[in-house]
């Protein structure tokens, strides 16, 4: 490597560190970490701006927006303590039972809609669900965005990863269906069960709080009729959109940008109250996260470990695909998933040419479990975490670097650990 390769690795894992040990806030770490890329010469405008392979995914950032808009204006309507009040009274105040109910509901949303998207609209109604019957709500956040990143895994539009991964491999959204939507049901069986494990036993039942909520009509919950039901109409609209995204043709970002503008325009909402719930320091540290990335990426620091990876395994399909789906777990939780497989697909193309269509498909269903599962490793593993760990910050219940990672960890080792035999016994 070169010596600005070299720049570049020291420099990631410095802002890493930081980011780690809060020693600075992330989003001082993040930003920190990129102007210092652009002075060694490891990017530049060109790449760290414009360039698909290595710049900010504002595919990314503008979806965060644009449903963090639509999220602040269905706030405005009462729905989210409609739905807590429902949840709530669903799982007759039973913490565990409430923590079960999030989780598959974040997991089948996230199957149809982005993950991302998904915890947005989850988080707002677990705070005051869990507000109301005295829950701590970071064990509720920590699962639901770990539930939104295997959910995410069943189909082509359910983790932006997938997407890429279809673009280069022709995949289809039935092909995501048929071959890892089966895993990820057995997956989410296993992750309830850890669930219980990690949260389960330190949750506890307040009786009175829970018949309070069962005298409760959700109901009387919603303030604004009409805004709700603009509201609704048009997310609604957003989220047949992103399912339709192979025959509309339209991004992700765009469609929820078009969402945001329509009720911002045509509903009774300020411009002031709609951007009051962006999690603008969220925003600002993915830009910082992708430009350091996208260094790695430029300097070839990404595409050499990768190969390395995989190249140590050459000729063996058996052995190729188990090390893609480890290296592609271990260094989706040390980087973006996103940017991860955007690197390593062109070389996953190559090997599946090689290997031939038969043989070789598995290696995709490999980078996408490893990839997508990987993500739930660390708090800056997938752009669900992050968005999780904003909001959670925003509502004065910081979650730590290390109280979520010392949990993906655990769900990150097993999830993978179970879908090694999976492709094993399916494909080789």
């Amino acid at each position: 490597m070169t010596v600005t390769a070299w720049l570049s690795v020291a420099v990631f894992l410095g802002a890493y560190a930081l980011i780690a040990t809060e020693r600075i806030h992330r989003v001082a770490a993040a930003l920190g970490g990129a102007a210092i890329m652009f002075l060694i010469h490891a990017t530049g405008a060109e790449s760290a701006f414009f360039s698909t392979h290595s710049g900010v995914d504002w595919n990314v950032v503008f979806l965060l927006l644009g449903m963090m808009i639509i999220v602040g204006v269905l706030k405005e309507t009462g729905v989210f303590d409609y739905l807590a009040i429902w949840a709530a009274k669903r799982a007759r105040g039973r913490p565990f039972r409430l923590m079960v109910l999030l989780v598959l509901i974040t997991a089948a949303a996230s199957a149809l809609l982005d993950n991302v998207t998904t915890v947005l609209l989850v988080a707002p109604v677990t705070f005051l669900v869990c507000g109301r019957l005295a829950l701590p709500v970071t064990p509720f956040l920590i699962a639901e965005a770990m539930a939104s990143n295997i959910g995410g895994a069943a189909t082509l539009v359910g983790d932006p990863p997938n997407i890429i991964i279809a673009s280069r491999g022709g995949l289809t959204f039935n092909d995501f269906l048929i071959h890892m939507a089966p895993m990820v049901i057995i997956l989410m069986v296993v992750f309830i069960g850890l669930c219980w494990v990690m949260f389960g036993r330190r949750l506890r039942y307040d009786p009175e709080r829970a018949g309070e909520i069962m005298a409760l009509d959700e109901r009387e919950a919603i303030g604004d009729r009409r805004l709700l039901w603009q509201s609704l109409v048009v997310l609604v609209l957003v989220m047949a959109a992103f399912v339709l995204h192979p025959v509309l043709h339209y991004e992700p970002s765009v469609v929820a940008l078009l969402g945001a503008g329509v009720l911002v325009a045509l509903t009774r909402v300020t411009t002031e109250e709609a951007l009051a719930e962006v999690e603008w320091p969220t925003l600002v540290f993915f830009a910082g996260l992708f430009v350091m990335v996208g260094a790695l990426v430029e300097t070839g620091v990404i595409g050499q470990l990768s190969e390395l990876a995989v190249g140590a395994t050459a000729g063996h399909p058996e052995l190729t695909a188990m090390g893609l789906l480890g290296a592609s777990a271990g260094l989706s939780a040390i980087v973006d998933n996103i940017p991860y497989v955007a690197t390593m697909s062109p070389i996953v193309e190559q090997l599946v040419q090689a290997a031939g269509p038969g043989d070789g498909q598995v290696l995709w269903w490999a980078l996408a479990f490893g990839a997508d599962l990987g993500g739930n490793a660390t708090a800056v593993g997938a752009a669900a975490n992050v968005v999780v760990l904003g909001i959670a910050a925003r509502n004065g219940t910081p979650i730590s670097f290390w109280e979520f990672t010392k949990y993906g960890l655990i769900v990150t080792v097993v999830t993978v650990t179970l879908v090694a035999p999976y492709l094993w016994l399916r494909y080789l």
